[in-house]
């Protein structure tokens, strides 16, 4: 039941938040960018793996690895000539894990086709 006597109105988001929080969920709004990051969450990968496992261009690969960077989705190691790409750090995996979970009940649910 609600107390209608509080007529204190909730507290807001800063701006600076709300902008930012939209930039991220905005990168991860992509397919080909969510399957990236998926296979990173599995291990460090090169881009001729990410190729490989996902079976696309390699300047395919490339552009949506750059904006996953751009954005602090993904970081970079190099090794020689190669250049490694990991998940940023562990909150880009608790994010993308709590996302499958919640398809994954609402699917559960009957909420979203599996088709």
């Amino acid at each position: 039941m609600i107390d209608k006597t509080q007529t204190t109105k909730p507290t807001q988001i800063e701006a600076v938040y709300v902008r930012e929080m939209a930039k991220f969920y905005k990168v991860l709004g992509d397919e080909t960018r969510l399957r990236i990051l998926y296979a990173l969450s599995q291990r460090e990968m090169c881009v001729t793996d990410l190729v490989d496992a996902l079976e696309m261009s390699q300047s395919s690969v490339s552009h949506q690895l750059r904006i996953l960077r751009d954005n602090g989705q993904v970081r970079t190691r190099r090794d020689g000539r190669n250049i490694f790409y990991s998940l940023d750090d562990k909150h880009v995996l608790d994010i993308f894990q709590e996302a499958l979970q919640h398809i994954s009940h609402r699917m559960a649910e009957g909420k979203i086709p599996r088709n």
